[in-house]
């Protein structure tokens, strides 16, 4: 076996492992209601503007029949199968992957509601024909991106799913119920459809299962696994401090790391935002409105660098990535359900004049995940053992000036190897683990945050 490896500052790192991803959901809509998007005040599609600044993810929503639209602005209805084809074939055409998410709901789905399309309501309380009704519709959306060459890389199998899936109107508000024996044969049906293409066409698509609020997450998840429903690959989790307050970054990276070990799947931030600024721009009432002890006052730079530490501390912690929500949900002249313009405009990533902030949100995405002024020149060597099977790290004092950690990760996230390295020497050797062929990365770290990181590759014969 014979290792390779790589240099790389982690000001350079591209971060394979990690997904930088944005929700693009409301794209289409705002360009139809005459939004456009600016960098450097130069009109540019919003699409290339995100692939441009790193964004190698984009997450949409799907609706299943969004008849409200009829009624809202021009009637035209967006976040259905035909929107979100649009928004697909832009994101792949610009180099980006898609998380597609499904609300398997006509409106929004989150932990407060849960309501069955219309469609279906006729079968709300006969599980075998609801089963069938779900999986048809997943497998039938999934084979007909395939046939336009559109089919995501990931599948969301319901949005906030805290209370469950596809609940009648009475159900869903006569209070917070949980019927796991339901669950479980309608997340299973709808696993099994994304399994069953992922047979008919041959391509791998990683299952989401989507929980809010990162101290819920552990006993939903053991709850999923406890009745059988385990054929999933991510857990996806919903972090807006403003509303998750008893939650700061760093708990965020110890439930991350939990989970990882727990329950031996991939964690991912898919939904996360916080505010630039208070003031708004339209008649629509702003949802995000608080800064943080930490991150204040608001500013666009404030707003990257919490994206920089909250994307840090994932990383940090073996998540696999963290999506930003509706960072271009900004103000146009249409309505919502809720009032005319954006609710969202003051933590999307534009300016009031539809212009990409400079030095503001995005760049999180362009510049390192690792969040911290303590970036170091690497000073020292790393290289095999004699036998190969221990790795040789020499560094000088200027680097190893305090305690250090340093970490082997695989590319899915996997924490390979973690030792702390005593600053009282300067030489180490470190058994390896049994590798195989592939791309790892280590890291150096202080106080839980990577200051310097690099690749390694390891080649067999």
């Amino acid at each position: 076996m014979y290792f390779f490896v790589a240099h790389f500052s982690i000001l350079s790192l591209t971060a394979q492992n990690f997904y930088k991803g944005a929700d693009l959901s409301y794209i289409n809509e705002l360009e139809d209601c005459g939004v456009i998007y600016k960098e450097n005040s130069q009109p540019k599609d919003p699409y290339q503007i995100f692939a441009d600044h790193h964004t190698n993810l984009v997450r949409l929503r799907l609706w299943h029949t969004p008849s409200w639209y009829d009624n809202l602005n021009e009637g035209k209805r967006y976040a259905d199968l035909t929107d979100v084809k649009k928004s697909i074939q832009r994101a792949k055409a610009a180099g980006m992957e898609v998380l597609l998410d499904f609300h398997l709901s006509d409106n929004w789905a989150d932990p407060s509601k849960q309501i069955i399309p219309a469609a279906w309501s006729g079968v709300v309380d006969e599980l075998p024909i609801l089963k069938d009704s779900l999986y048809n519709y997943i497998y039938a959306t999934l084979a007909e991106l395939e046939q336009e060459n559109l089919l995501p890389e990931m599948v969301q199998i319901g949005n906030e799913t805290n209370r469950g899936i596809l609940l009648s109107q009475s159900v869903n508000d006569a209070g917070w119920v949980l019927d796991w024996a339901r669950n479980r044969g309608l997340f299973n049906a709808a696993i099994q459809a994304v399994k069953d293409i992922e047979v008919k066409t041959n391509k791998e698509i990683l299952k989401v299962l989507h929980v809010a609020g990162p101290t819920d997450v552990d006993w939903f998840i053991g709850s999923f696994i406890a009745n059988e429903v385990t054929d999933f690959d991510i857990i996806g989790i919903s972090y807006y401090e403003q509303w998750h307050g008893e939650t700061d970054i760093a708990a965020v990276g110890s439930i991350i790391k939990e989970l990882k070990s727990k329950y031996n799947k991939a964690v991912m931030v898919v939904e996360a935002g916080y505010p630039w600024t208070t003031n708004g721009n339209d008649n629509a009432n702003n949802v995000l409105n608080e800064a943080s002890s930490n991150h204040a006052p608001l500013s666009p730079i404030t707003q990257k660098q919490w994206l920089l530490d909250l994307s840090s501390t994932i990383q940090t912690n073996g998540g696999i990535g963290l999506i930003y929500w509706e960072p271009a949900w900004v103000s146009s002249e249409c309505s919502t359900q809720w009032g005319q313009g954006s609710h969202y405009e003051n933590a999307s990533f534009f300016d009031y004049h539809h212009n990409l902030q400079e030095s503001g949100g995005i760049d999180w995405m362009r510049e390192s995940v690792v969040a911290t002024n303590e970036i170091m020149p690497f000073n020292g060597k790393i290289y095999l053992g004699q036998n190969h099977d221990s790795l040789i790290v020499e560094l000088d004092t200027t680097f190893l000036k305090d305690s250090l950690r340093l970490r082997l990760h695989a590319l899915n996230g996997q924490l390979l190897m973690d030792e702390r390295l005593n600053p009282q020497q300067n030489v180490f050797a470190l058994n390896l683990p049994n590798l195989t062929k592939g791309i790892y990365t280590f890291s150096f770290l202080k106080n839980e945050t990577i200051i310097w990181s690099e690749k390694l590759a390891v080649f067999q014969k």
